[in-house]
């Protein structure tokens, strides 16, 4: 029925490419990744690709620079082994939070990936909940941004019935609070902050009702968890009776476990767009739902050249 789909795993994301070939009933594609002595990575591609659909699922995430360099190989041994069409399936989009000039002879990292994954040979992208959505706008290619919200909505409908309210860690995550809140029946609050290098941040201020409420701080990723252990703080201050944080991408990175297990934060829902590290593994109060359903629902309806509108939600 898939006789003309391939699916392959790039090593950030096997466990997840895995799960998707599971609900589609076929066998991952056959590919050798490894490395030279000196560090360079090799690719090939251990079986016939000619004329197929071609799908490459690999993350980003840590080690960044490593896991693109393999994703953009892998997408120039596909196109020279004549497959049909490419689709580079990016759970999580690495360098998406430089997508504009913000300060002075600054790059545009966001551009710079989507110019390298167009170059290399991508005829289209899958993606889930981007850091920015005029990214969509960075490639003269298909793009598909996917969301996480129907898989987070069902959890946090099932686990936290009651007494609600979505929090904003900052101004820009207020659009989708706000329709997260909206479909909860919950209230909506915003935690004002003030960032002055990467990676920290201040928290200024709380804006909203959060009293006697279960308070929710929803963002699209996690890094180094400053950002949500103090606006919990700041938020449980305020008068809520707990705060947990509900994120798709759980980068979690340098102090961030530390972070979270030290602080008041009673649970974090996160997605396996990126696989946890060991760390992250042995944290109890990690709760990972999986995409592979609405990634493998996407991919089968691209195959079948259907609609995948009703998956933007």
């Amino acid at each position: 029925m898939l006789e003309r789909m391939r699916i392959f795993p790039g090593n950030s994301s096997r466990v997840l490419a895995g799960d998707i070939c599971t609900r589609l009933g076929i066998s991952l594609g056959k590919a050798s990744v490894s490395e030279f002595s000196d560090g360079e990575t090799r690719v090939e591609i251990d079986e016939n690709v000619r004329g197929m659909d071609v799908f490459i699922v690999q993350s980003t995430s840590t080690p960044v620079n490593n896991n693109l360099m393999e994703l953009l190989i892998m997408i120039d041994a596909l196109k020279r082994a004549s497959a049909d069409r490419i689709t580079a399936v990016m759970p999580y989009y690495g360098y998406a939070r430089q997508d504009r000039k913000a300060a002075p002879r600054a790059p545009i990292t966001a551009k710079l990936v989507a110019d390298l994954l167009t170059t290399a040979g991508a005829n289209r992208v899958i993606s889930v909940d981007l850091h920015a959505g005029q990214i969509q706008g960075f490639f003269n290619i298909p793009v598909d941004n996917l969301y996480a919200t129907p898989l987070l909505l069902e959890y946090i409908k099932r686990s936290y019935p009651g007494n609600l309210v979505i929090i904003s860690p900052d101004t820009g995550g207020v659009v989708r609070a706000r329709a997260f809140a909206k479909r909860l029946g919950a209230t909506l609050a915003i935690v004002d902050k003030r960032r002055d290098t990467p990676n920290e941040s201040q928290v200024m201020n709380v804006i909203g009702d959060v009293k006697d409420r279960s308070a929710i701080i929803l963002d699209d990723m996690i890094d180094t968890a400053g950002t949500v252990v103090q606006a919990a703080d700041a938020i449980k201050n305020e008068g809520a009776v707990e705060v947990s944080v509900c994120c798709t991408h759980p980068v979690l990175s340098g102090p961030a476990i530390d972070r979270l297990e030290s602080s008041i934060i009673k649970e974090v829902i996160v997605t396996d767009t990126i696989p946890l590290h060991q760390r992250a593994e042995s944290c109890k109060k990690m709760k990972v739902l999986s995409i592979a359903g609405v990634l493998s629902e996407a991919i089968k309806r691209i195959y079948y050249n259907e609609s995948i509108s009703s998956l933007f939600i």
